[in-house]
Formats: C-alpha cells, structure tokens, sequence
C-alpha cells in the first residue's frame, strides 16, 4: 500500500457537507459522481495532497444509508492506493483478511477498487484503490 488515497466520509446531504467541508477545509469540491455500482453520489475535496470524499446514498439499500442508520454520519472508510489491486487482495487474502468483493470494481474517481471487512480489519472499513489505465 503506497498511501492513503483518501478517507470516506458518510454524509445524509451531500450538498450541505459539501458546503460545511468546503469552509472547514478552505477549498471546493472539486469533482461530483454517481457511483451506480455502490448506489453513492460522491463528492471529493482535496487539502494540500490529503483528499476527502463524502458519500450520500442514492436508494435506501445502499451500504451508506445503513450505515448511517446504524451509526449516523461520520467517517466511513479509509482508502489505500495500490499498484497492482489484484496482488494487493491475493496478499490481503493469503494474510487470512476477508475481502467484500472477490474482483476489482469500477468505483469513484476513475479507481478500481475492493472493500476489506471491517471485521477482519480491527473495525475499519478499507478500501483498496488502483487507478483505472
């Protein structure tokens, strides 16, 4: 894992976080998506080489909106770039970490990407990012 990509952030209104973060941080959003494959409306903001997404729930079986209703908003995720997303989840694997998808997926930001169980994680959901060539 060469660094932290970026951490999740789980919003119930994309538009107002994004406007508490763009005066908390002193920056703007810099890119909004959909995310049909995680049912997600994201938004990025990036502070010096740090980025941060936030993530609203576009239908109510989306992972965030349970999240948010188990646990309310608040940190997510946190997301590790990698180099070669399919060794890094063989490795993970080979480790004894139980992984949520068995094969990279399209996520936000032009990333491929693959979950980590928070439960084999220590609690934290992590995210696995390649960027898609």
């Amino acid at each position: 894992m060469n660094k932290i990509e970026h951490i999740g952030i789980a919003v119930s209104d994309l538009a107002a976080a994004s406007s508490l973060y763009e005066r908390l941080l002193n920056t703007k959003v810099y890119k909004i998506e959909d995310v049909p494959s995680e049912h997600v409306k994201t938004a990025f903001l990036q502070s010096g080489p740090n980025k941060i997404e936030l993530l609203e729930a576009s239908d109510s079986e989306s992972p965030i909106a349970k999240f948010i209703a188990k646990k309310g908003e608040g940190i997510h995720h946190i997301a590790f770039e990698v180099d070669d997303i399919k060794a890094e989840m063989a490795r993970l694997k080979g480790e004894g970490f139980v992984l949520l998808n068995d094969e990279p997926k399209p996520g936000a930001d032009n990333k491929w990407v693959c979950f980590v169980h928070p439960k084999s994680a220590g609690g934290v959901l992590v995210e696995l990012c390649q960027e898609i060539s």
